[in-house]
């Protein structure tokens, strides 16, 4: 079988970010044209502009948060094709966390294992096939078992805010920060016996989150300077014009 090396200058064009001209950290991808930033640039840019920074489509009118989703499968081949990038950017993590004194949330000490595990530092080639041979039944049972409690953890009050919904009798929750504002529509949702997640709205400080919306995502942009608990609002849907 022939094979054929290419270089990684050849395809940095469509693994960096137009904005800060970095590779992707965090990518998150515009729902409308597909095109895909750093989740910090892209959504730093959307506070003044609702149109994609590529093409130039508009997201949204008013809400262009709302139209974008971290691209999970992007990011995974950025860090496969970037010897050392997820190291280095877990490492600038950790030094974040310790110079404000705080203490490095469970998911980056999680990454930061996983990424010397499956990478070679001789070579910069992944090792993921001799990691998962090692890894024992009892192991990978545990980590099964785990439900992400060693993730970063947020703390949420959930509140109704419309007459025609009724409260939760249990409205405080703690929960990964890596869980999505779909993940707490379809919890609303069951406890409240709604035949459908999509017919719910959350909020926070009055504006409609996007589904896509990790938790850790929501407390950085809308509650970065305030204490916990992060507050949601949940109402019927509303369609937006």
């Amino acid at each position: 079988m022939l094979t054929r090396k290419i270089k990684l200058w050849d395809i940095n064009a469509h693994i960096t970010c137009r904005l800060c001209s970095g590779y992707l950290i965090d990518a998150t991808t515009v729902t409308e044209c597909l095109h895909t930033f750093c989740r910090s640039c892209l959504v730093k840019y959307l506070e003044e502009n609702n149109t994609c920074p590529t093409c130039r489509i508009v997201i949204h009118q008013s809400h262009p948060l709302q139209y974008i989703g971290h691209d999970r499968t992007m990011q995974d081949i950025v860090y496969k094709l970037v010897p050392g990038l997820q190291e280095a950017e877990m490492r600038k993590q950790r030094e974040f966390y310790h110079k404000l004194g705080m203490e490095v949330p469970g998911d980056i000490k999680g990454e930061a294992c996983s990424a010397k595990q499956h990478l070679d530092p001789r070579n910069g080639e992944t090792k993921a096939e001799d990691s998962s041979n090692k890894e024992t039944a009892e192991e990978k049972q545990e980590e099964d078992n785990d439900y992400h409690r060693s993730d970063e953890q947020v703390s949420i009050c959930l509140e109704c805010n419309s007459s025609k919904l009724r409260g939760l009798k249990r409205k405080w929750i703690r929960c990964s920060a890596q869980a999505t504002v779909l993940h707490l529509k379809k919890f609303i949702a069951k406890k409240l016996n709604l035949s459908s997640f999509n017919e719910l709205d959350i909020l926070c400080n009055e504006e409609i989150l996007g589904k896509d919306h990790t938790l850790k995502f929501v407390v950085v942009t809308r509650w970065r300077f305030k204490k916990a608990p992060l507050l949601l609002h949940y109402r019927p849907k509303m369609d937006l014009l």
